[in-house]
């Protein structure tokens, strides 16, 4: 399905973004390996979301759905069901790693697999932490989905990552709840911390020690109740699109701001826009903030180092704010974003030259220089979610018409994503 989008003037009004991808994720897991009923509110209603919670069905969870809420009924630690084909994560890394960190643990053989773009997407990051811990884990290839996993006991491990990863680190630390004593994480820069703060809501405690984060196991979850913040990732796009819409007033509520994630926020401040914090508060230990964006003067900024992991995912939609930017804007160390969903480096140039713009690009990022006149072409999603959104926004500021291709990918983190957008315009 394509999509097209046409020049506004404004946007203005107020939007309460989708619950938290990555928090959703965690919780749903968490919830399953716990003992008792774990209630959800406001979690992720992404297609990724609905792989995690598949996958957890087809190992005898049962998840119920009422109102806002989701009830996972827990099954402990090793009460899992032999599921009775393989487990398929959809598009979701997150899903893959993650429950690869849970199954390894567990007394039968288990299969998980994903869709094209997530089995060319390298799981060795994964696979070679967790057969250091004992796992039994054969790849395809050597690093690629579909995993078989014999899971078995598991032992403890202390783990440098050789890159700052959520993904990476949460896999083993819940491996490492099944383990004999202490697993440690450390990472050279802190990625998002969502695995940290949540498991004590679900009685386990976490220890930290600057970049280094343990857990003790063997270990029992209890269930929980989880209230989701908004996705600030899922915010970002419309954060973005009113900073860069003359005269726009825009306020979203219930985002969350953990530092880990607020990357898009402290960029966005330090390139000159206008972000006011209303209505600070705390839950689940994930803080919590209403943020009314206002229209501003943007200029260049660099962004590399311990930033990169704060921000990995919101870059192709810096990078279309950098078209507007008076000055450079100069993206470093962000390699990673080469093998997500599709080689986003490759994906935000190949569209923005579509679009008229200069841009030079670097096997770790970019740089452009602004202010740039874009205009309306067809835009290749490449099946994208992030892509699809961040090159809606750039049509929303273009002269002309655009048109996404294959725009229904946004449905994997954001659904209804353009039809909130078109609710927020105002001219």
């Amino acid at each position: 399905m394509d999509r097209t989008i046409h020049p506004i003037n404004r946007l203005s009004g107020s939007i309460t973004p989708p619950g938290d991808k990555s928090i959703s994720h965690r919780a749903l897991m968490m919830g399953a390996i716990g003992n008792g009923t774990t209630t959800i509110i406001h979690c992720s209603p992404g297609k990724d979301i609905k792989s995690t919670q598949n996958c957890l069905k087809q190992l005898g969870i049962i998840i119920e759905s009422e109102g806002e809420k989701i009830h996972v009924h827990g099954r402990g630690m090793r009460g899992l069901f032999p599921p009775q084909q393989a487990l398929d994560a959809g598009n979701s890394g997150t899903t893959m790693r993650l429950l690869s960190g849970i199954l390894a643990a567990q007394p039968f053989e288990s299969t998980i697999t994903g869709d094209t773009s997530l089995s060319k997407r390298p799981m060795n990051r994964i696979v070679d932490p967790l057969r250091q811990m004992h796992a039994q884990i054969d790849p395809r290839n050597g690093s690629y989905a579909p995993l078989h996993i014999h899971g078995g006991q598991l032992s403890s491990i202390t783990y440098r990552t050789p890159v700052p990863s959520a993904q990476i680190k949460s896999a083993i630390l819940l491996a490492g709840l099944y383990a004999n004593g202490t697993t440690s994480v450390i990472e050279p820069s802190l990625s998002r911390d969502h695995t940290e703060r949540m498991l004590p809501c679900f009685g386990i405690e976490v220890n930290r020690d600057c970049l280094e984060v343990s857990v003790e196991g063997p270990a029992q979850l209890q269930s929980a109740d989880i209230s989701v913040p908004g996705d600030i990732s899922s915010a970002a796009f419309f954060i973005i699109a009113a900073s860069l819409i003359g005269h726009s007033n825009l306020l979203l509520k219930n985002v969350g701001i953990n530092p880990t994630r607020k990357g898009i926020l402290d960029v966005l401040e330090n390139m000159g826009g206008q972000i006011s914090y209303q209505n600070k508060r705390e839950s689940n230990n994930e803080p919590i903030a209403d943020l009314l964006i206002k229209s501003s003067k943007l200029y260049g900024v660099s962004i590399e180092g311990i930033l990169i992991p704060k921000v990995i995912d919101e870059i192709p939609l810096i990078a279309i704010a950098a078209t507007q930017a008076k000055g450079k804007t100069m993206v470093r160390d962000a390699k990673e974003l080469r093998v997500k969903e599709t080689d986003r480096i490759t994906s935000v140039a190949t569209n923005l030259k579509k679009m008229g713009v200069k841009i030079d690009v670097f096997d770790d990022g970019f740089a452009l220089t602004g202010p740039q006149k874009l205009h309306g072409t067809v835009i290749d999603s490449y099946g994208d979610h992030r892509i699809a959104m961040s090159f809606a926004i750039a049509g929303l500021i273009a002269e002309g018409k655009t048109t996404i291709q294959n725009a229904e990918c946004a449905e994997i983190s954001y659904p209804g994503f353009f039809e909130t957008l078109e609710k927020m315009i105002d001219d």
